[in-house]
């Protein structure tokens, strides 16, 4: 039995063998590039989060000014016609034309003392009514301009009187408010009301953006045989923003866009849907009065004189104040006020006498 005998290999002949890198070597090279790395990767996710953190707070900021003018804060009510100036009521409640809201007002009958009517009919019950179609931000009561009066004089004039609240001045009915869109409705319902309580002859008197309402219910019916228009306002982006600026400096970019992108979120209108050029450029068939103050900083007069120039009914006419306010011509010069509509009204009711005796004669033929 033979042995091998193995030869060991010479360790030089075998496998070379690799040398161990440094233990610290390679990391001491890597570790600023990766700390720099990881730096800066955490600034840019600082300043991402930062400028999504500021976009999302601008956002949240026009969103709470879109929804302040959706739902302005507005007074509520403190008196009624019985309290204020002794005149009988009626609390009245009707669906707006549209049937997406509910309106609430009162009903204030003509005297029934013809003795107390300067511009009194024979019979004692009255055809002729008035609908005060009250400014963005007050309710039916209006004080400055003020309501209660004007319905007192009318009521001594023989005319019957509505006042209602708008959606947004409802305290049991709130509706956002949507620059005038379900606003019409609502006071296309009150003209319905008036026309069922036996008005053949209405009157609907605005303020403000209750003017701009009235305006925009005249282009859809021929129940409105005469309106005055105090200090009227046409809700659109410019003008909304023009209000907004007036307690808020902001700047109009990106304000405006914000704010007129938010709006409908709010309201489910939009402002492009206000007929502003419909109306301005409009020559209504019926007489209008549009009164304005140079000194308006909410509405621009020449907007009122724009329309007024429109206008080819001989008894349309305006009457721009100097220095005059807004809403506050009452207040400004109230005996003033009071003849020049008083006398609006007379020629207004003897055009539609004779209006309606042409009627009866041709239909007599």
């Amino acid at each position: 039995m033979s042995t091998t005998m193995m030869t060991p290999m010479p360790l030089e002949t075998g496998f070379p063998l690799q040398p161990f890198p440094p233990l610290d070597g390679g990391l001491q090279k890597e570790r600023p590039q990766a700390k720099a790395k990881t730096r800066k990767h955490f600034f840019i996710a600082l300043v991402a989060s930062f400028t999504a953190l500021c976009l999302l707070l601008v956002l949240v900021f026009y969103g709470y000014v879109a929804w302040m003018l959706t739902y302005p804060y507005v007074a509520p009510l403190t008196s009624n016609p019985k309290a204020a100036v002794g005149l009988d009521y009626e609390d009245i409640l009707f669906p707006s034309a549209s049937g997406q809201t509910t309106v609430s007002g009162w009903y204030v009958p003509a005297s029934d003392n013809d003795s107390d009517a300067v511009l009194a009919s024979s019979a004692a019950s009255s055809e002729r009514t008035v609908i005060f179609s009250h400014g963005y931000g007050a309710n039916r009561e209006e004080s400055w301009v003020p309501m209660y009066d004007l319905t007192k004089l009318l009521h001594g004039l023989h005319y019957n009187v509505v006042l209602f609240d708008y959606g947004y001045a409802s305290e049991k009915y709130k509706a956002p408010a949507t620059g005038g869109i379900e606003e019409s409705q609502q006071l296309l319902a009150a003209i319905h009301f008036a026309k069922s309580r036996g008005a053949e002859e209405i009157v609907v008197w605005g303020f403000s953006m209750g003017a701009g309402t009235a305006l925009q219910a005249a282009l859809q019916t021929n129940d409105i045989d005469a309106m005055i228009l105090d200090s009227t306002f046409l809700a659109t982006a410019d003008t909304m923003f023009h209000n907004v600026t007036q307690i808020l400096p902001l700047p109009k970019f990106p304000s405006m866009p914000l704010i007129e992108t938010m709006l409908p979120l709010w309201s489910g209108t939009n402002l492009k849907q206000v007929p502003v050029n419909q109306i301005v450029g409009k020559s209504f068939d019926i007489p209008l009065y549009m009164m304005h103050g140079t000194n308006d900083v909410k509405a621009p007069y020449q907007l009122a004189e724009q329309i007024a120039a429109e206008q080819t009914n001989p008894l349309s006419r305006s009457w721009i104040v100097p220095n005059g306010q807004h809403e506050m011509l009452f207040r400004a010069s109230p005996t003033e006020y009071i003849q020049r509509a008083a006398l609006f009204l007379g020629q207004v009711d003897q055009q539609f006498q004779e209006s309606n005796k042409a009627k009866d004669n041709t239909q007599a033929v």
